[in-house]
């Protein structure tokens, strides 16, 4: 492409000006105008239509993620795309009574904007709220009204020659700048398809039944990385970019990995092997090392565990596949939980063990089956050491406020039945001929050796 002077561009931009001033000054301007009113009021008019009839449509029959998909589609592009359907054909039809260089400046204006919305929905759906969405949508924005401005003045065909004048070579291709952004437009497109896509596939996944959730989970990441890898090895060879030179980085991810990655690639490693051999599931009870918790996330790096108090813990894959992890909920959710009581040598033994399971029994998170059980399990030096045992279903709730609520009943029950809790007791016995004997009197009860 040859490339127009600055000045030529600036003659070319300086004279649609003067076009567009003369149109203003023009009665039949009222015409060009009174067109684009008209094709964006009914730009307006057919995007309104079109969400009431999607809502109507929603009301009767559930969308589906596709038509979900269509509609949030429609909410972002309609309005532009109908107005600029419009006004082309109103430039077209005006165009052979007058001049229309206002609509011919609304043009790509209106394409800018649909290209816009369109361009961060498909971000959004693709990776779902973000907190840098915003500031995406306002660069792109930006950057693609900056295309629009250089189109207009007819600038953009030397600013695309200057960037392709700017040259370097990598391995044994020579690369411009123009085709490496040629090469990262057409990734961001790739991916944002690929995304939209993984996007439906983990819904169809989710929506699957029967199919476990860790298996859920790695068909959708794996999915979603091929879907990466095919888009980026696609988009390369459409703007010139042999997928040779991609070895140099390739040679040096490698080297990475053995050197300094390796504890990384290791994570990601021991995170497919947990979502895979299903040995920690989401909502699992757990305990590694100090840490105990309910299993909340679980990522191809790490395993979010969170504990009673709600503190999280961040723990890595490596970790939980190289050392003991105590799963109480692997099998199933029923968690024995025992509690220790002391009564004192005089008390009615008999009574105090039906009291501890009749308590027991009556709290709604100890399981009927099986059933509390109290046994006597040893004489200790100031009292009857009695142990209390019972099952849950719930451990991921927590036992400190079941076992708080049997402590404070059996308390009750225990203070109303006159069964005591024994007090620690130490027998001192005085020998004869020690110096104490000398102050303090000998009672008979002491032993004589």
């Amino acid at each position: 492409m040859e490339a127009m002077p600055a000045d030529a561009a600036g003659t070319e931009f300086a004279a649609l000006l003067q076009h567009i001033w003369a149109d203003l000054h023009d009665p039949r301007v009222i015409w060009q105008v009174a067109a684009l009113a008209l094709c964006l009021g009914a730009g307006w008019m057919v995007q309104r239509l079109a969400l009431q009839r999607a809502k109507a449509n929603a009301v009767e029959t559930p969308a589906s993620a596709a038509r979900r998909f269509g509609q949030h589609g429609i909410r972002r592009v309609i309005f532009p795309l109908s107005a600029l359907i419009l006004v082309v054909g109103a430039r077209a039809v005006l165009n052979k009574f007058q001049n229309v260089y206002l609509l011919d400046l609304a043009v790509p204006l209106l394409m800018s904007l649909a290209a816009i919305r369109f361009v961060v929905f498909a971000v959004r759906q693709a990776v779902g709220h973000s907190s840098w969405l915003g500031g995406f949508e306002r660069s792109f924005a930006a950057l693609a009204w900056i295309v629009v401005a250089l189109h207009i003045v007819g600038w953009l065909p030397e600013v695309i020659d200057g960037l392709d004048a700017i040259s370097f070579t990598m391995g044994s291709q020579k690369l411009s700048l123009w085709m490496v952004m040629q090469g990262a437009a057409m990734v961001l497109l790739t991916v944002l398809v690929a995304l939209w896509i993984g996007g439906v596939v983990d819904r169809r996944l989710s929506a699957a039944a029967g199919l476990d959730a860790n298996v859920r989970v790695v068909m959708a990441r794996v999915a979603n990385a091929l879907l990466l890898l095919i888009a980026v090895l696609v988009a390369l060879p459409m703007v010139g970019i042999d997928l040779t030179t991609l070895s140099v980085f390739g040679g040096a991810l490698g080297v990475g990995l053995g050197l300094g990655l390796q504890k990384i690639a290791a994570n990601y490693v021991s995170g497919f092997i947990l979502l895979l051999d299903r040995s920690l599931r989401i909502g699992n009870l757990i305990t590694v090392g100090t840490e105990r918790g309910v299993v909340r996330e679980i990522t191809t790096r790490y395993t979010v565990i969170r504990a009673g108090n709600g503190v999280e813990s961040i723990v890595p894959n490596d970790t939980l596949v190289g050392s003991i992890v105590k799963n109480e909920t692997y099998s199933d959710t029923n968690v024995s939980v025992s509690l220790d009581f002391q009564v004192a040598y005089d008390a009615d033994v008999e009574n105090a063990m039906a009291i501890l399971v009749q308590v027991t029994a009556e709290q709604p998170r100890v399981l009927k089956t099986p059933a509390p059980r109290a046994y006597l399990v040893s004489f200790g030096d100031n009292g009857i050491n009695l142990r209390l045992g019972y099952w849950i279903a719930d451990p991921q709730e927590g036992t400190l406020g079941i076992s708080s609520a049997i402590n404070l009943e059996v308390m009750r029950r225990f203070k109303a039945e006159g069964i005591g809790f024994p007090y620690p007791q130490r027998e001192v016995r005085l020998l004869p001929g020690s110096e104490l004997n000398a102050v303090l009197p000998v009672p008979d009860s002491v032993a004589k050796d």
